[in-house]
């Protein structure tokens, strides 16, 4: 049975433990990990059947097939490096990391050393498989429009660096345009989604990003569109906001969940 350790207790590592503790992933949740016990504590408390052990990374690394990092872009520098050293496949979520291409490679690099697997969730975005297969020949363009609440955005650093009233945002409002490669940093906790679609087609620095505020939506909505050799295709998804973050899409944990779960099936669908 696949054995997974937990690296940050919050939304996402919540509803993976909420997943595996219902039957829905056949798998065992070895050991959790948070740097603040409340949400550690938390965690435990809205679990049945499961009692996963509270382990640090490098030795929860040692122990478990596969280590899910859900915790920071931090995290990604921090532990996934040293778990694959200890042979340990890894599932990031906190793909905005990525934007820096020394960590990139880097990660890589180890992976391909030591035999392990990365996996990075499509999160709250749809089209991945078609974006997968359109890139075996040439991608002209690839554009990511994502609108959210105006409150989705509190705390980004692009906000708060350009002292932008939220609150007072009364309209359809573009806060941002530009690269991927921009995007993730300005925007860390709502973008996730740009570096994933970078990375499965033509990169940071060519992938086209609009950030927008729309005081109308009650959804966070991501449309993509990719031109090239194959022809053309956008995509449109609504999501509802996470219940405990209205950051995040509730899409995001639900992909991890389906990660995961494919994972563990020996019966595998979709490119």
């Amino acid at each position: 049975m696949l054995k997974i350790g937990i690296v940050g207790c919050g939304t996402i590592g919540t509803n993976i433990c909420k997943a595996v503790d219902d039957g829905f992933i056949d798998a065992q949740i070895h050991s959790i990990y948070d740097r603040h016990d409340v949400h550690i504590t938390k965690l435990k408390a809205s679990v049945k059947n499961i009692q996963p052990e509270v382990m640090e990374p490098s030795e929860m690394a040692k122990h478990v097939d596969i280590l899910v990092e859900c915790a920071s872009q931090r995290a990604v520098y921090e532990i996934i490096p040293a778990a694959l050293q200890e042979k340990c496949d890894v599932m990031i979520l906190s793909v905005g990391a990525f934007a820096d291409e020394e960590l990139h490679n880097n990660i890589r690099k180890i992976a391909k050393e030591n035999d392990c697997k990365v996996y990075l969730p499509s999160g709250a975005i749809v089209g991945l498989d078609g974006l997968k297969s359109a890139s075996v020949e040439e991608i002209y363009s690839v554009t990511l429009t994502t609108q959210k609440p105006p409150a989705g955005f509190t705390g980004a650093p692009y906000v708060l660096e350009n002292n932008i009233d939220l609150e007072n945002i009364g309209h359809k409002t573009v806060l941002y345009e530009g690269t991927a490669n921009e995007a993730v940093k300005l925007f860390p906790a709502n973008v996730n989604v740009a570096a994933t679609l970078s990375i499965a087609g033509i990169g940071f620095d060519k992938t086209k990003v609009r950030i927008v505020a729309n005081p109308d939506l009650t959804r966070n909505v991501h449309e993509i569109n990719v031109k090239g050799a194959f022809g053309e295709f956008t995509t449109k998804v609504e999501n509802i906001p996470s219940p405990s973050n209205p950051r995040s899409s509730f899409l995001a944990p639900l992909s991890a969940i389906a990660t995961l779960k494919k994972i563990a099936d020996p019966f595998q669908v979709g490119t």
